[in-house]
């Protein structure tokens, strides 16, 4: 027999020592099984790690994970929601009362003496008016002043948590917003918080923050 004929035959002799061991260990696995009942499949709990298959489960997350997931902002969006829905129509309304196009760009803004200003696509003596308008009006000056709190602060909470959850991407500046009581974490509560972060945190935080820039309402601006 040659060289090359003797391989041949021990090869196929090797594979099929492989598969008859592969089948002998198959016939054991199937008699074991045979032999012992199978227990009646247990059904996971709500909540359980194999529930989650994205994010952790409360008993593995990050406590400070925990505490933002509770953040009630679904409450807090509903309350600056009625300051911005009355900011809004008194916004339509002057543009009716001036009879100006109901799609006209209006951003109001606050200057440096805390008076409003009024910046849009009207004439000079349109938009002063609107502008003393707008001032003498309390309700819409203290409505604007709220927003002028709460709508970045809420802005930087939905999407530190929106980045949370969908990356896993932790914020410092959110940790130390919350707190681990959630009595403390009421929407004035977490306003004043924020207040007092932004003027010790970085410059580069802030900016990060989306709320580096002075706040103003706009009306029917385009992205």
């Amino acid at each position: 027999m040659s060289l090359l004929a003797s391989l041949i035959q021990a090869s196929s002799q090797f594979q099929q020592a492989m598969e008859n061991r592969r089948a002998s260990a198959e016939t054991r696995e199937q008699s074991a099984s045979k032999a012992q009942p199978s227990a009646p499949a247990t059904p996971e709990p709500a909540g359980s790690p194999g529930d989650d298959r994205f994010t952790p489960s409360d008993s593995l997350a990050n406590p400070s994970d925990r505490k933002t997931r509770q953040l009630p902002l679904t409450n807090y969006k509903q309350t600056v929601g009625q300051d911005v829905a009355f900011v809004r129509e008194t916004l339509r309304h002057k543009l009716a009362e001036y009879n100006l196009h109901p799609a006209t760009t209006v951003n109001v803004s606050r200057k440096d003496d805390g008076e409003l200003r009024v910046d849009g696509k009207m004439s000079d003596t349109v938009r002063q008016q609107v502008e003393k308008d707008l001032n003498n009006n309390t309700a819409f000056k203290e409505a604007f002043s709220r927003l002028s709190s709460t709508e970045p602060t809420l802005r930087f909470m939905d999407n530190a948590v929106k980045l949370n959850q969908a990356y896993g991407v932790n914020n410092s500046l959110l940790d130390n917003l919350v707190s681990e009581n959630q009595q403390f974490n009421g929407l004035h509560d977490v306003i004043h918080r924020y207040d007092t972060l932004r003027k010790t945190a970085g410059a580069q935080q802030i900016e990060a923050a989306g709320n580096g820039q002075r706040y103003a309402f706009s009306l029917n601006a385009r992205a």
